[in-house]
């Protein structure tokens, strides 16, 4: 399993060209990290040629499919392609700014968390405007939204909040492209930050050996500020991966009020796909772990009382999920009252 820091400029990834962090986009990162995994191959050769699967979550909702895309247009047609790529998988993730607009204001207003007023001024305020950079009388309105919400961990609605982070400070993180979620520790961002800092931490990971040092950080404020391109919807991408074929799994915690669960199903809804196998409860040691649909090129799978990163929420039965998913075969049922695998 390869994990990525993308784009250039956080986690532990970096650029010798300070203008690159000011440069970055969509495009830029579906291409960067293309590059990134064919010198990875040319480094690693014994990896070449195996199956090959793309996972993400949140704003991986546009990465995953865009560098999938980008796989797939440059390996179509190759009898043995050195990335071997079969599909993706992604998790409470930004499909479409229409679709993903209307669920999030229907989760928050069906959840108590703004009045009707609010839910209608969204309505009409955002609905029709894009995610990435916002017009004023949509932020606007979202700030009031954002108000009425208080202080609450919107990655995870029924969790508590680190008491150090400020309601200010919680809205100024809560883009399309959001901050390390809080989970059952409400304060595992702050840990974070200091634990991935910690000098033995970075010898360990062979990262910041650049002779330049720089901290790490999960959110650059120049990069989403600068952020050059962010396509409204991925639908077209979903469209031309599922035509050719590949798998394509799309999974949700249903406690996340930033990219919520409806608003996932709008998009899916969007693409007019056959149901295979209707709407039924998967399991996990004979407990609900959440819902499933299969559909004819795509699956999706809910996770019950997860938050916006499904493996900091419940992990065991995101294991589950990803054990389920590599292996192409239906979430666990019961049977007569005896779980299948």
């Amino acid at each position: 399993m390869l994990f990525l820091d993308s784009p250039a400029g956080v986690g532990y990834s970096y650029s010798n060209t300070t203008s690159d962090l000011y440069s970055a986009g969509d495009n830029k990162t579906a291409h960067d990290s293309y590059i990134f995994l064919v010198n990875w191959l040319k480094r690693f050769p014994q990896y070449k040629h195996r199956d090959f699967y793309i996972a993400g979550e949140s704003y991986a909702g546009h990465y995953v499919p865009q560098l999938s895309q980008l796989v797939y247009r440059n390996t179509k047609g190759i009898k043995k392609p050195v990335l071997n790529f079969k599909g993706f998988m992604v998790g409470n993730a930004v499909i479409d700014d229409h679709n993903d607009y209307i669920g999030t204001f229907e989760y928050w207003w069906t959840h108590g968390l703004i009045s009707d007023e609010t839910y209608e001024k969204l309505r009409l305020a955002c609905e029709f405007d894009v995610a990435q950079h916002p017009s004023k009388a949509c932020q606007e309105i979202l700030e009031v939204a954002a108000a009425e919400e208080g202080n609450i961990d919107a990655y995870s609605i029924y969790a508590p909040t680190c008491k150090r982070t400020s309601l200010h400070k919680r809205w100024l993180i809560r883009g399309r492209m959001p901050w390390l979620p809080r989970g059952y520790d409400p304060c595992i961002a702050d840990y974070s930050t200091k634990y991935y800092n910690l000098p033995e931490v970075q010898k360990a990971f062979h990262a910041n050996v650049t002779g330049i040092p720089y901290a790490w950080v999960g959110c650059s404020d120049p990069i989403y500020e600068h952020w050059k391109d962010s396509p409204r919807s991925m639908l077209p991408i979903y469209r031309e991966l599922i035509s050719a074929g590949k798998r394509i799994w799309v999974f949700s915690g249903d406690a996340d009020a930033v990219v919520p669960l409806p608003g996932t199903r709008n998009s899916i809804h969007a693409l007019s796909l056959p149901t295979i196998t209707n709407w039924y409860p998967w399991y996990v040691d004979e407990e609900v772990g959440g819902w499933c649909q299969v559909y004819k090129g795509l699956t999706l799978v809910t996770i019950r009382g997860a938050g916006h990163e499904v493996p900091l929420h419940r992990p065991r039965q995101g294991l589950r999920l990803f054990e389920h998913f590599l292996r192409d075969e239906p979430m666990p049922k019961l049977v007569d009252g005896i779980q299948t695998f």
